[in-house]
């Protein structure tokens, strides 16, 4: 049975747009226990930032993060996204060719809706006995 990528993905998504400091993204992200945020300008999707944006790209560069804004570190266009009427195969196929663990989910127009994970589908029913089952599903690190 194919599974939608709608079924699957986060709706709740933080955003920011790209003036947003680095301190300020990094806040919500602790906040809202997620480890990417969407950049957004105008409803569209602009670039995602990870938590791995923030260390490789501003921290090891010696960047102030109280200065620093999200788009200029954050990965930009083009950004491989899925729509919600995709698979969650469709959804791995992609993170493989590309090697990225969250896909942006936009609806036609670019205009964001979600995010679906690696840990999104390793608990889907369709993967039920994935290798990575018991680590989605484990406590957060504090």
């Amino acid at each position: 049975m194919t599974t939608l990528i709608r079924d699957v993905m986060s709706s709740g998504t933080a955003a920011v747009e790209p003036m947003t400091t680095v301190a300020r993204a990094a806040r919500l992200m602790r906040e809202e226990d997620i480890g990417d945020v969407l950049v957004t300008y105008d409803s569209d999707l602009f670039g995602v930032l990870t938590d791995r944006d923030i260390v490789i790209r501003a921290v090891a560069e010696g960047l102030d993060p109280a200065e620093t804004t999200v788009g200029t570190v954050c990965t930009r266009p083009p950004v491989v996204t899925l729509a919600p009427d995709d698979t969650t195969d469709r959804a791995i196929e992609l993170m493989r060719r590309h090697a990225v663990r969250r896909l942006p989910v936009v609806e036609h127009g670019g205009c964001p809706v979600g995010i679906v994970s690696l840990g999104d589908l390793a608990v889907t029913e369709q993967h039920p006995h994935a290798a990575l089952l018991g680590v989605s599903e484990a406590a957060p690190n504090r």
